[in-house]
């Protein structure tokens, strides 16, 4: 399954700007609103392109808390694959540095602007 996870370089320094302008808790936090909004975009992403793991190690415990299995289900399902697959771990790493990459613009502001968005594009679904 997996044991933990370790992002880029570039990801840890727009964890540490969000977690410090949101307020919302441990850097986890961010990593793991990072790793839903990715998967939220319902892209599947190409391990070709996976970045550096120069960044900031997250045990799967601290990462995803006690929703680990709902996490990693969503994973599954997007890639069609099991919980035993041996990219899972890569897969992971790479949905939280691309929803970091994304949320990047909004690092530099406030940071509220991301979650307006998130909002507005939730009640747009609706």
């Amino acid at each position: 399954m997996l044991n933990s996870v370790t992002t880029s370089e570039k990801s840890k320094e727009i964890i540490v700007q969000l977690t410090n302008k949101l307020g919302l808790g441990a850097e986890n936090v961010i990593a793991r609103i990072a790793f839903a909004y990715s998967l939220s975009k319902n892209e599947r992403l190409d391990l070709k392109n996976l970045a550096d793991g120069k960044g900031k190690l997250y045990p799967a415990k601290v990462l995803f808390g006690d929703y680990q299995e709902v996490y990693l289900g969503m994973l599954c399902e997007l890639y069609q694959i099991k919980l035993i697959d041996n990219k899972l771990p890569r897969y992971v790493k790479m949905h939280i540095d691309h929803g970091l990459e994304i949320m990047s613009p909004y690092a530099n502001n406030d940071g509220y602007d991301f979650l307006i968005r998130c909002i507005e594009e939730g009640m747009v679904a609706i």
